[in-house]
């Protein structure tokens, strides 16, 4: 009974702490290589992690319901009337999909080898002093660049940010962000366009694995259910913290985080 017990606290502490990792720039994939390596834990395999990645989408579906349904209702208003209002909106989907392309593409060709080189605690603690440094390269730019104001050229670079972000220790949400502040996105785009972003890749993974993740969940359903609930839960409230602190612009604390976990991990690890 008291395994039972450990067994269910283990999965939704990950749950939480996947979900918690998530959405701010500090790689919850490599943190969790580094939890596996300092706690002995073992973590399922990638089955689990699009379980819980699937949770963490839920709550971004949710912060972001009202920029989804805009962007659906004037994408279809503009291919049906060609309504030049709804035109920006059209476009951001459009470069949304093209953005979507190279981590599609290379995750599929080179992920189990990318996992294979880079899932080691050194390796990632490198990777995370990488993330710290472009965090703290863009702490103070201020872009201009609006929704209507985004190019193909800006999504292929956001695209191939969020493809380099399949790097254990590499941040997804931190990758796309730096790439979108660069080439000019005000804070709040440079936010939506990566979280927007982070749908179709993460549905995607989901929809590859459905057979095998249904066949965990058969099997293990009530401590992946308490994972997918805490991960729903952590990354809700973690997103909302993430965007308060984007809009204070306080990128620089994140910067710090990462210096400082990539280097002891470098170090000790």
């Amino acid at each position: 009974m008291l395994e039972d017990l450990i067994i269910l606290l283990k999965y939704i502490f990950l749950g939480l702490f996947q979900g918690f990792t998530e959405p701010i720039p500090i790689s919850s994939s490599g943190h969790l290589v580094l939890i596996r390596n300092l706690f002995n834990l073992d973590i399922q395999g990638l089955n689990f992690e699009i379980m819980v990645n699937f949770g963490s989408l839920i709550a971004v579906l949710l912060i972001y319901r009202q920029d989804i349904l805009r962007l659906i209702k004037n994408g279809l208003a503009y291919v049906t009337t060609k309504d030049n209002q709804a035109k920006s909106d059209f476009n951001f989907i459009l470069y949304l999909i093209i953005g979507t392309i190279p981590a599609g593409v290379i995750g599929l060709l080179f992920e189990d080898q990318i996992e294979e080189t880079f899932s080691i605690p050194k390796m990632v603690g490198i990777t995370l002093i990488i993330t710290g440094l472009a965090l703290w390269i863009i702490r103070n730019l201020k872009g201009r660049k609006n929704d209507g104001g985004l190019t193909i050229k800006d999504a292929i670079i956001v695209g191939l940010a969020q493809s380099v972000a399949l790097i254990p220790g590499i941040s997804r949400s931190g990758a796309t962000i730096v790439a979108a502040m660069l080439v000019g996105m005000r804070q709040e785009t440079a936010l939506r366009f990566s979280f927007l972003l982070y749908i179709p890749v993460s549905l995607g993974t989901l929809l590859l694995s459905i057979d095998e993740v249904l066949e965990d969940i058969s099997v293990m359903w009530i401590p992946y259910l308490l994972a997918f609930i805490a991960a729903i839960v952590a990354t809700y409230y973690s997103l909302r913290w993430f965007m308060n602190i984007m809009a204070k612009g306080n990128l620089k604390y994140f910067a710090f985080y990462c210096f400082i976990v990539g280097g002891l991990a470098f170090l000790f690890l």
